[in-house]
């Protein structure tokens, strides 16, 4: 009898536990892509922003840009291009419209001797909250 009720036990615990695991089958998992490079490095630039944007069909993204990526995205930053793929500004634009997330980091901003008001529209200043409160899944990170 002892023995009947711990397994019943066991059971009634893993059927409680499977509930949450069934419940977030619809939430969307995360990619997080971080670029640390911009006109220094085109190919790379481009193609982190490449993958950004065939992530964002189907997960959400968000996009954390340092380092020299800074000079990617200012207001007056030229428009990148590389090969075949399209260019800098193309890929946000078409990354803002899919939802995507665009931060640049606050300490490599200053570092690079710009502000928020340099800034191009549409990416935010990197705030440690949103990178994990971007999605509700599971995060993959890719880094350019």
């Amino acid at each position: 009898m002892k023995r009947a009720m711990v397994l019943f036990s066991v059971f009634c615990l893993a059927a409680v536990l499977a509930l949450p695991a069934q419940a977030e089958d619809n939430v969307k998992d995360g990619v997080f892509i971080h670029i640390s490079h911009g006109s220094d490095d085109p190919h790379r630039v481009l193609m982190a922003l490449n993958m950004a944007k065939i992530m964002a069909d189907d997960h959400d993204v968000l996009v954390y840009i340092d380092i020299k990526g800074v000079d990617a995205v200012l207001k007056d930053s030229p428009d990148i291009s590389y090969s075949h793929f399209p260019s800098s500004r193309t890929q946000f634009s078409a990354l803002l419209k899919q939802g995507a997330t665009l931060m640049v980091c606050p300490g490599c901003l200053k570092a690079a001797g710009k502000s928020q008001e340099d800034v191009a529209d549409g990416i935010q200043i990197a705030d440690k909250n949103a990178f994990f409160d971007f999605t509700k899944g599971r995060i993959l990170t890719l880094d350019y």
